[in-house]
Formats: C-alpha cells, sequence, structure tokens
C-alpha cells in the first residue's frame, strides 16, 4: 500500500515524499482512513511506530479541504494534548513538515517557557495547537485561548498522563471543547484508568492495536545480571569500559539517582548528558543536542523525559534501576534496535527488584538471559534490604506530664 491509496491530497503527498516515506506503517494504513471517516478512535500504539503522521496526515487533510484564508482571521481546529515538552515539540514539527504545500498554520504551547510569544502567536491566529496540559489551561483561564471551534481533539500518551497525574487536566480540557468533536486516543499501554477515560470521553471509537504491549523487540538482545543495590555503580562503570559500547541510554528512577550516576560516570571520563524533569527547558534540549550530536554517548534519563525523546541511532539501553511497571522494561528495550538495527539492553537487578524480573518475563513470555560471570554477584539467598528507622516510640522524655495532670486535680468526668 502507497499513501496514494489513503485518499491523501497532493500538497500533503508532495511533503511526505520530501520527508522520504513511500509507504504508510500498519498504524498508519488503520488509522487514516477512519480519521478522515470522522471516526473516534483509540489507539495502542508505541512510540517509533509512525503514530504521529497516523494522526497529523489526516488531520492536515481535513481542515485543508476547508481552510480558512489567513485575511479572515483563523480559529483553533485542531487540538493536540501530549505529556511531555520534548514530545510536543516534536508532534509540532511533524505537522509543520506534512503542512509544507498548505497554508496551515501550527504552534507549540508548553511550560517552563515565556508565555509572552506564545499568546502572541494566538493572537496571530493558527489552525493546530500543540499543547502540554498545565500551560494550556493557564492560557485559558487567562482567557488568552479559545477552544469553541475544534473539530479534532488528540489525546497522545495517554497512559504517560495518567502516569503524570495529567488524567484530572485533560478531562477539564475535554469539556472546553465543543460537545461535537472528533476525539483520538493514543496510547501505549492501556490501563484500566486509560480504558476509563476513553470510555467517558469517546463516542463508539474504533480501535487500532497495532504493537502488542508484549512483544519484546525483536532486535533487541537481552542480559540480566544480579547484583547488590550498592554495588550497581561499579557494576555499571566495569561494564561501560569493558563490554557496552556506542550510544547508550541508561534507565534510573529518581532525578536525584540520575543526577548521582551522571557526577560518577563524569569523575570517571565518561561524556555523559543527563535528562529528567527539573531541568529547564533549554538545559534538556542541548543534553539532547549534545547525544544527538555525538559530543556525549552516554545519555542517563527517567522514564518520565525518555519518553519523548526520539533517538535513531541507539546501540544499548542500561536499566540501572528496574521499572515496577513490566510494560515500560518493552518500552525502554524498544528504544533501541528500531529499523532492521540491532540493539543491547543491560538489566541490574538487586534483591528488592527481583519481584519486578518475574512480572516483566511473564508479559515478555521469555526468560530473560542471566550473567553471572561479572565481578559483583549477588548471594542468591540475599533478602532485600529493608530501611527501618533507629528512633523508635515519642521524642518526649519518659513520664513526662501536662500541666493539667501535675497539680493531681481530682477531676469531674
Amino acid at each position: 500500500m502507497s499513501f496514494k491509496d489513503l485518499q491523501l491530497n497532493k500538497p500533503i503527498l508532495k511533503a511526505v515524499a520530501e520527508s522520504g516515506y513511500d509507504s504508510p506503517t500498519l498504524v498508519q494504513e488503520q488509522t487514516i482512513p477512519l480519521v478522515l471517516a470522522g471516526k473516534d478512535v483509540i489507539a495502542s500504539a508505541q512510540t517509533g511506530t509512525g503514530k504521529t503522521a497516523a494522526f497529523a496526515l489526516p488531520i492536515l487533510q481535513l481542515l485543508f479541504d476547508k481552510q480558512d484564508s489567513v485575511k479572515k482571521g483563523k480559529k483553533i481546529r485542531a487540538l493536540v494534548i501530549s505529556p511531555t515538552r520534548e514530545l510536543a515539540i516534536q508532534i509540532a514539527q511533524n505537522f509543520k513538515t506534512y503542512s509544507a504545500h498548505t497554508n496551515l498554520e501550527t504552534m507549540v504551547i508548553f511550560g517552563g517557557a515565556s508565555i509572552e510569544p506564545q499568546i502572541d502567536l494566538l493572537k496571530k491566529g493558527v489552525d493546530i495547537v500543540i499543547a502540554t496540559p498545565g500551560r494550556l489551561l493557564d492560557l485559558h483561564k487567562q482567557d488568552q485561548i479559545n477552544l469553541d471551534y475544534i473539530e479534532t481533539l488528540v489525546l497522545d500518551e495517554a497512559d504517560l498522563m495518567l502516569d503524570m497525574g495529567f488524567i484530572d487536566d485533560v478531562t477539564k480540557i475535554e469539556r472546553l471543547c465543543p460537545k461535537e468533536k472528533q476525539t483520538l486516543l493514543f496510547s501505549a499501554t492501556m490501563p484500566f484508568k486509560v480504558e476509563q477515560l476513553a470510555s467517558t470521553i469517546l463516542k463508539s471509537p474504533e480501535r487500532v492495536e497495532v504493537t502488542p504491549t508484549s512483544s519484546a523487540a525483536n532486535n533487541v538482545s537481552q542480559v540480566l545480571y544480579y547484583v547488590p543495590k550498592r554495588n550497581k555503580i561499579e557494576l555499571c562503570l566495569h561494564l561501560l569500559r569493558t563490554t557496552i559500547k556506542g550510544n547508550i541510554l541508561i534507565f534510573r528512577r529518581t532525578k536525584y539517582g540520575v543526577d548521582k550516576l551522571e557526577q560518577t560516570l563524569i569523575k570517571n571520563g565518561f561524556k555523559v548528558e543527563s535528562f529528567h524533569g527539573d531541568k529547564t527547558q533549554s538545559d534538556r534540549q542541548s543534553a539532547l543536542n549534545k547525544f544527538k550530536h555525538g559530543e556525549a554517548n552516554i545519555l542517563i534519563a527517567t522514564d518520565v523525559a525518555a519518553r519523548g525523546i526520539d533517538i535513531d541511532e541507539l546501540d544499548a539501553v542500561v536499566n540501572f534501576d528496574m521499572p515496577n511497571v513490566p510494560e515500560t522494561y518493552v518500552h525502554r528495550i524498544g528504544r533501541t534496535g528500531r529499523a532492521e538495527h540491532f540493539g543491547s539492553s543491560y538489566s541490574f537487578c538487586s534483591a528488592d527488584e527481583k519481584a519486578y524480573i518475574k512480572t516483566i518475563q511473564q508479559l515478555i513470555n521469555t526468560q530473560i538471559p542471566v550473567e553471572d560471570d561479572h565481578p559483583y554477584p549477588l548471594d542468591p539467598h540475599a533478602k532485600p534490604i529493608i530501611h527501618t528507622s533507629k528512633k523508635t516510640g515519642s521524642k518526649h522524655k519518659k513520664g513526662r506530664k501536662g500541666q493539667g495532670s501535675k497539680s493531681k486535680k481530682k477531676r469531674w468526668y
């Protein structure tokens, strides 16, 4: 099948061809006709399956067929909600690329950047807005954005919005849009809460399921190291010196963990950048650029930050901390071994993370090979360390009494 078969018009087909694509991916093939037919869609597709074009191309087509002239003043007719700034920027770039031969205007709205330029652009008038939930609601409160003319609303990475606590904001935004609109929901996994959200805001949606979340990337070799928690950094250094080569993405569970590992690797002479939610937009962008341009070959990130990154040439993924949600493991390792390339994933598991391995292996239906031959093996009988506070009981001295009881009054009760 080619893009021509999907009934897209010439200006859009021309832009797609210029981007170097000739045939649609599975998610595009299934989603585009449904969107063009005006249906609500719920699609389960992971990053890297071409899902942005699956909604961008048909939305541009629908808007192109009834474009407002620039003089009349444009109204926002398509709104895409995205959980992270990086993802929002990426989606906006896709829309701009595919609309190169139309006069449709796209803008991106996100927090952590000055609000004034965003207000100025809105005043000039745009057709398509890609936004993170917080900043969009801020602009709405200030009466700077009008959502009364929205024809298509897209919720991208709905499961991540749930993890980040945005679900209430998303529901609010949906209510601010007109009742009669088309809604498209994309999510890599379909937890109960996402299904619940879909059932409340989508009207008899069509379902598209592309990547069954259990299929761990076929082009990725996986290996598991059991290691005491206290030795993970030493094991990481040992493997970076001997085994793991190329462009490497290392996952840690917390921002503090990311910073700590970054400092250690830099001290040991590695070229490292890091990426997490507390960094400013310009720091995150600069870290990403340095990694993409080879000034650093190691990027350390938290899951939430990494969901918005699209890196093509990735040789290895390291799970420094094991994820407690098994689908997250599939996402992480799926970032390498893309587009016919082969990749490797290395996972460090301490005693308290063994239960996670069990659920991951059930999901991917595979036993992850274990590598015992390393300098920091975990005692197979090691029990997880449970940290307890040494202090117990009240901080007050024993026998301390309040004023009332000291005077030994006879009480009336």
